[in-house]
């Protein structure tokens, strides 16, 4: 086996990054991979491909992950935002920032991004096979597909958020189990409240401001996104609180203004028609006037106190995963395993995941780099 030699499982956006700075560096590198190359990239961004985020320092940057934070403190310290654009200038990808932060490519097109990095990668072996298993030899590491098997010196898993535990069938790595992230929650369905989307709602259980959507299996949108994220591992059913209005609200003040109108009609002052009807409900048709303390607060905790009750994920939604190799047995400084070496873990294949952003895909660029320099100036 070629010490310059290769071999990285997983073809999605980390180990084609890692193949593009190996083939670089002049190594013989093979990718597995049992569908098409960067597929996975495609839908990123709603297809235009979100691949970074406008934070420069590099501790503020890792805040923006619910797990691996401190992990990421050592590799965002060496390949953060700005080593991201450059390495978009190198693959030949034109790229702007948004208002609100978010770095895309100026074609607003993930196919363009997929294009790029393949052109830069196709000196590199793609195997289209499914890995069963790795195994550890005594000069290096045995691969064995559904098909073959095939030996290297050294590898690296980059299987993204969906590694199956018998690909690591001989290794003895704790594996945190995969729970969907970046996701919509189930809840009491709702059907009238489908589709409507309500603006700057906070969440008192994670302290979180966003916008928060209904849809037809409960909820969903930014806000839920970042909850699902922190709240991957918790098991449900569990309760979520939002303030629906998170600012100073006289509310019997606009009912002594509207003496004469229904109650639906002065929410609507302050919410959506469908909102303020869903809320008023029995009283919707009361006039102003009528509304007693007793009727007025009830109005305002289910404005202040809206409750729900979280029973699941919505599997059709989800694009991001917790869970992977533990970090505690992966060194920061390299990616390399602390338990067998030339073994690197990088990408989504680790226990980190992030926000909607373009956080996920730096975890992936940032963590290639480093696997692939310890590669390369181990082999000098």
């Amino acid at each position: 086996m070629a010490a310059k030699t290769v071999g990285i499982i997983g073809a999605g956006a980390s180990g084609c990054i890692a193949a593009y700075y190996l083939i670089k560096s002049g190594f013989d590198v093979t990718l597995f991979d049992y569908s098409s190359p960067l597929r996975t990239i495609l839908p990123t961004g709603g297809g235009r491909c979100n691949f970074a985020h406008g934070e420069y320092d590099f501790k503020e940057l890792a805040k923006n992950y619910p797990r691996g934070e401190k992990f990421l403190f050592s590799v965002f310290s060496r390949f953060s935002t700005y080593e991201t654009l450059s390495l978009f200038k190198e693959l030949g990808i034109k790229t702007y920032m948004q208002d609100d932060k978010r770095f895309f490519p100026v074609s607003n097109d993930s196919k363009e991004v997929r294009s790029k990095i393949l052109d830069k990668i196709k000196k590199s072996n793609f195997i289209k096979e499914e890995v069963n298993s790795i195994s550890k030899l005594d000069n290096g590491y045995k691969i064995k597909t559904n098909k073959s098997e095939y030996y290297f010196p050294q590898i690296i898993i980059a299987t993204g958020g969906g590694l199956k535990s018998k690909q690591i069938l001989g290794l003895e790595h704790k594996i945190i189990p995969y729970k969907p992230s970046l996701v919509g929650l189930k809840t009491q369905i709702n059907p009238e409240l489908s589709g409507l989307v309500l603006k700057e709602v906070y969440n008192k259980e994670c302290k979180l401001t966003d916008d928060l959507l209904f849809t037809h299996f409960g909820v969903s949108g930014p806000l839920i996104y970042k909850i699902s994220s922190i709240k991957a591992r918790e098991n449900f059913p569990y309760k979520l609180t939002f303030d629906l209005y998170n600012k100073e609200l006289d509310f019997q003040s606009l009912l002594n203004s509207n003496p004469h109108k229904d109650l639906k009609n002065i929410l609507s002052l302050i919410f959506p028609n469908r909102f303020a009807e869903f809320l008023s409900k029995e009283y919707s048709s009361t006039k102003a006037c009528n509304i007693n303390g007793k009727i007025r607060d009830l109005i305002l905790n289910k404005i202040h106190n809206y409750e729900v009750e979280i029973t699941g994920t919505d599997k059709g939604e989800e694009t991001v995963t917790s869970g992977g190799f533990d970090l505690n047995e992966i060194n920061p400084k390299t990616m390399e395993s602390k338990l067998y070496p030339n073994l690197y873990i990088i990408g989504e294949a680790l226990d980190i995941d992030g926000f909607c952003g373009g956080f996920n895909l730096q975890n992936a660029w940032s963590t290639a780099f480093i696997a692939t320099e310890s590669i390369i100036t181990s082999r000098i």
